[in-house]
């Protein structure tokens, strides 16, 4: 079953289709090695990647963003943050295999600098200024 139709990427920009796709090829590719599932996903897993998708949707940084690891702003709650970076250190060597460009374009976008609001951050504190004016 594929989870991210592709109506529903049409609504959005290209680089959050492309990191729509990622996320759901490091989750298929987790999801086969450790719960050996055979086609799709387990619940666990597709819940999981249900709540990333929603998360990239939500994204408050639009276009501007890095990487989710690199992001200013931490939109997952502690727990499911720890299972996306469980997942991605599993699947992230192995995508370097199966999905080339994919692996390709998430590391051009990590290198990207941290911007919010067309401000670039540089420390946490920046952060802090930016919110509070």
């Amino acid at each position: 079953m594929k989870i991210i139709s592709d109506r529903m990427l049409d609504m959005f920009s290209k680089k959050k289709q492309r990191e729509m796709k990622t996320i759901e090829k490091m989750m298929r590719i987790y999801c086969h090695g450790r719960h050996k599932t055979a086609a799709g996903l387990c619940p666990e897993c597709e819940g999981l990647l249900s709540y990333a998708l929603q998360r990239i949707h939500h994204c408050p940084l639009k276009e501007n963003k890095t990487t989710c690891a690199k992001c200013p702003v931490h939109c997952y709650k502690p727990a499911m943050r720890k299972k996306v970076r469980y997942v991605m250190r599993y699947a992230g060597p192995r995508m370097t295999y199966r999905h080339p460009f994919l692996t390709i374009h998430h590391l051009f976008d990590g290198l990207k600098p941290r911007v919010l609001s067309g401000h670039i951050i540089k420390k946490s504190k920046d952060i802090l200024r930016w919110f509070l004016g």
